[in-house]
């Protein structure tokens, strides 16, 4: 089974979304600016868990780790002026991706809330690394960063080029692992891991390659946070929720889907804007509240929502 072409009218929609994002900057203010960069790095956060909790079904929590492992590797580098800003989200993903593959090999071999408990570890361990280990990371004091340009405008539509070159990388990963052996192989691990491995899939490989490609995103967007921001530290760049946002937003989109990722994190900052600014004390029940409602009332996203709609608009 190998891969299939994409239509050309779906690659022409594809240019036409990224032109119409690029231009976006020029009719916005820096908050708007502001909001849509974070859209992107919501994108790219979804992306990339859904290559190992959507096309393969591990629920992994591991998107924190990786995006601080990112976002603490292009400080440091960049904070000692030792490499130029371009080359700190190539650092951070390869930095991840080398992550991913040494503790893939191990956790990969649990399942369900086994392998979802060691993915949530792991970013509580390098959080504690990145606290304990003051001679490089300054432990709770964080990093500083100085700003990469002089206006406030000029700063606002770099990190959005930056966040939405990643996005389009993000996605165009995604497209080729959906319609790719791999993408397959993955499909057949979510249905029967057991079965896969009979019919010639090799799972082990499969899933550490899906791992650290999901890391590989997080890892680039967190090294491009850390400039975008100035200042980060343990507490905020190894949050806990960050782990939580991703599979929510994936769940809310669609798991398994190519768009599903983007349209949940884009539903995903809509309501953190308008109801979680209102109702800051209330942050983590209304997150408990979302979880259970997607499970009960859309198990499989938006996208599939949609469809089942469309099916039932055609059959009338």
């Amino acid at each position: 089974m190998g891969s299939r072409s994409i239509p050309s009218w779906a690659f022409l929609l594809a240019l036409m979304t990224i032109a119409c994002l690029a231009a976006l900057p020029f009719a916005l203010e820096n908050y708007a600016i502001r909001l849509a960069t974070m859209m992107l790095m919501y994108g790219v956060l979804a992306w990339g868990w859904n290559i190992i909790g959507g096309y393969c079904g591990y629920p992994s929590f591991g998107t924190a780790a990786f995006f601080g492992l990112g976002a603490y590797t292009g400080a440091i580098l960049l904070s000692q002026k030792l490499i130029p800003f371009w080359l700190s989200p190539v650092l951070g993903a390869l930095a991840c991706m080398l992550l991913a593959i040494i503790i893939g090999l191990p956790i990969l071999r649990l399942r369900g809330h086994y392998f979802a408990v060691a993915s949530l570890g792991i970013g509580e361990v390098l959080r504690h690394v990145a606290t304990s280990w003051t001679d490089l990371t300054r432990g709770g004091m964080g990093i500083n960063l100085p700003p990469m340009l002089g206006s406030l405008a000029g700063e606002a539509r770099l990190f959005y080029y930056a966040m939405l070159i990643l996005a389009v990388a993000s996605f165009g990963a995604t497209v080729l692992v959906a319609r790719s052996r791999l993408g397959v192989g993955l499909r057949c691990i979510r249905q029967n891991e057991q079965a896969a491995n009979m019919i010639g899939i090799d799972a082990t490989r499969a899933k550490v390659t899906a791992f650290a490609l999901s890391a590989t995103m997080p890892g680039a967007a967190g090294a491009i946070y850390a400039s975008w921001i100035g200042y980060i530290d343990p507490s905020d760049v190894f949050d806990i929720l960050i782990a939580i946002k991703a599979p929510i937003m994936v769940l809310l989109g669609g798991a398994s889907t190519i768009l599903g990722p983007l349209l949940g994190a884009v539903a995903y900052l809509v309501f953190e804007e308008l109801v979680w600014s209102n109702l800051l004390q209330f942050h983590n029940a209304m997150l408990g509240i979302i979880v259970v409602v997607l499970v009960l009332f859309m198990p499989n996203g938006a996208i599939d929502l949609l469809r089942r709609r469309a099916r039932m608009e055609a059959a009338r």
